[in-house]
């Protein structure tokens, strides 16, 4: 398996190697300035409470796009694109329960399927990073720590739960600046909602993730926590709806759209 990207390598192009089996790890890093996106692909009956669940909720939940029913594919992000094939790793849930990791959800797909695209932290990183901030999750070459916080998503319908939050930690004149940068891009998330005591939004040791991989806090630093796109599945959890599909963690789809077309300012 070719483990090593293309020089100059777009969102198409990534997703070709996806479908065809050439790349199954996360997707952090690759395709630069391609906007990635979290999924939830959930049965018709249930699309139009997710849907204004994602309305109610934009911090963890920014709507970039929604399929027809039945639809694998998402027009309005990039061409030729598959969703049953061109996410390197899949979550099956049934009644709130995760049941399986997949590579490919083609045998799982049913014509009254509608998929969700929703925003992701990977396009506001790119200019925290072009701006000098550190990223201590990318140095070590972990994926970035996933929290379930006690912070209640706005409901919808049946859809309900806590919201999943990512965390970076900054010094303090750093984390001004992540703030600045992150406001610019209020489609994959935008500013923190919370900084500093953890224990505050439910984190009672920052050591021990739900998602991801722990990143050490430094004693001069303090950690800021974004909405997540894994809020979906905390709403899985708690909401147990019979039957949905989401990305594993990491592992997202990887669009045509550039991450500087995201920017409001």
């Amino acid at each position: 398996m070719d483990h090593t990207p293309p020089l100059r390598e777009t969102g198409y192009d990534l997703r070709q190697r996806i479908r065809r089996s050439a790349w199954t790890r996360t997707t952090e890093g690759l395709a630069p300035g391609y906007v990635q996106a979290n999924l939830a692909i959930l049965p018709r009956a249930l699309a139009p409470d997710f849907q204004r669940f994602c309305a109610l909720n934009p911090k963890p939940c920014p709507l970039l796009a929604s399929s027809e029913p039945g639809d694998p594919a998402l027009p309005g992000l990039g061409r030729d694109i598959d969703i049953r094939t061109d996410v390197p790793r899949y979550r099956v849930w049934r009644a709130g329960e995760l049941v399986e990791e997949v590579e490919d959800i083609s045998a799982l797909w049913r014509d009254d399927l509608v998929t969700f695209a929703i925003g992701c932290s990977h396009s506001f990183e790119e200019p925290m990073l072009a701006d000098g901030l550190r990223l201590r999750h990318i140095e070590r070459g972990h994926p970035v720590s996933v929290y379930y916080s006690s912070i209640p998503c706005v409901p919808s319908g049946v859809f309900h739960g806590p919201m999943a939050v990512s965390m970076r930690p900054f010094r303090p004149a750093d984390a001004i600046r992540a703030i600045q940068i992150t406001s610019r891009f209020p489609a994959v998330h935008g500013a923190p909602v919370h900084l500093g005591h953890p224990e505050q939004i439910g984190i009672q040791d920052l050591a021990k993730v739900d998602d991801g991989h722990p990143t050490e806090v430094m004693p001069d630093e303090i950690p800021l926590f974004w909405g997540c796109g894994v809020t979906p599945q905390t709403v899985v959890r708690a909401s147990r709806p019979e039957f949905c599909i989401t990305h594993a963690p990491g592992h997202m789809l990887v669009t045509d759209l550039l991450n500087s077309r995201l920017s409001v300012f």
